[in-house]
């Protein structure tokens, strides 16, 4: 018989990705969606007809509850959050809300519905901060920098604490930076992806960006979301890491994007102190091994790969909508 789930946040990056995976299983797909006068559907347009969306808000207690009661889901993945960490300093309220007591009143519906539903929280790198310890591992201490880590912390410890409290099948992923074509552009690699690719036709002229010397553990968010069903397939719940485990700078990250449109980013690339955090968190490199060794997860694309996938899939989508030509034949 065909499982169902339940997927907040199934307009995200994650959750489109996420969606796409499950229905290839069977699974009947259900997802969360927040009342917009804002059409935000372009990630999972083309799964429109394969899945069922439902209004319901992380804030709205009672829109959970109901929403579990009537679509009875196997399991549930919590992708839905405030999740871009700038804009947490200037909306930290909203930003605990969602992404902190959000996982709680889900988890209170879990509980009051079926405590068989089977419960998936999406945790982040960001929450070890000023990392105690290279790689991070489960084990590694805590120690968020940012309002959105903080919340993330509060969403990892209360998963654990009904986990332990109720006996409920619910496990964190605490998942480093995965990336992809359907990055939102506020966020710096698709920033980057997308800017090269604008410079490259002829469309902009300067990248701004903050602090090039941030380090972080990238890959591909189609890769990561596998880790995610998996972890819900395990006879035990419990915690994982999911990451490549190696690092690169943000510089690096830049250098990837130019070369691969044949541009020397030097000439390009312009730094802006609007773009620096108030703390920053300089250096996070997972150590998945448990999640390769439990769940037999592997990450399928490298960092190269991820950079080139991300720019070309920009580049595409800024021809079809402009036919801008290329910086060759404008020279030419």
């Amino acid at each position: 018989m065909s499982k169902t789930a339940l997927i907040t946040g199934i307009t995200g990056q994650d959750g489109s990705y996420l969606a796409e995976l499950l229905l290839s299983k069977g699974y009947t797909v259900h997802g969360v969606v927040r009342r917009s006068s804002n059409d935000n559907s372009q990630r999972i347009r083309h799964l429109i007809d394969s899945i069922e969306l439902h209004p319901g808000d992380l804030i709205d207690q009672n829109s959970l509850t109901r929403l579990l009661s009537d679509v009875r889901p196997d399991e549930v993945y919590n992708l839905a959050a405030q999740s871009f960490v700038p804009t947490s300093w200037s909306q930290p309220i909203l930003t605990a809300e969602t992404t902190g007591l959000g996982v709680t009143r889900l988890l209170e519906a879990i509980r009051m519905v079926d405590t068989n539903i089977r419960f998936y929280q999406a945790s982040s790198s960001e929450m070890f901060g000023r990392v105690q310890e290279t790689p991070q591992r489960e084990t590694t201490p805590l120690w968020p920098r940012s309002p959105y880590a903080v919340a993330k912390v509060y969403g990892h410890w209360i998963t654990i604490n009904y986990r332990e409290s109720y006996d409920l099948f619910a496990c964190s992923g605490i998942l480093f930076n995965h990336e992809s074509p359907r990055r939102g552009t506020e966020f710096v690699t698709r920033k980057i992806s997308r800017t090269a690719a604008q410079i490259k036709l002829g469309l902009a002229e300067e990248l701004r960006l903050g602090n090039l010397k941030a380090k972080r553990d990238w890959g591909f968010a189609g890769d990561y979301v596998e880790a995610m069903w998996l972890m819900l397939q395990q006879e035990t719940p419990t915690d994982y890491i999911v990451g490549i485990g190696e690092t690169y700078e943000v510089e690096q990250f830049v250098e990837a994007a130019f070369d691969h449109v044949g541009l020397d980013w030097h000439d390009y690339v312009v730094i802006d102190p609007k773009f620096y955090r108030p703390a920053e968190v300089d250096l996070l490199v997972a150590d998945p091994s448990k999640a390769k060794q439990e769940l037999g997860w592997e990450p399928k694309v490298g960092f190269q790969d991820l950079v080139a996938m991300m720019v070309d899939a920009d580049l595409s989508e800024l021809r079809g909508a402009t036919n801008a030509p290329s910086q060759q034949s404008r020279a030419a």
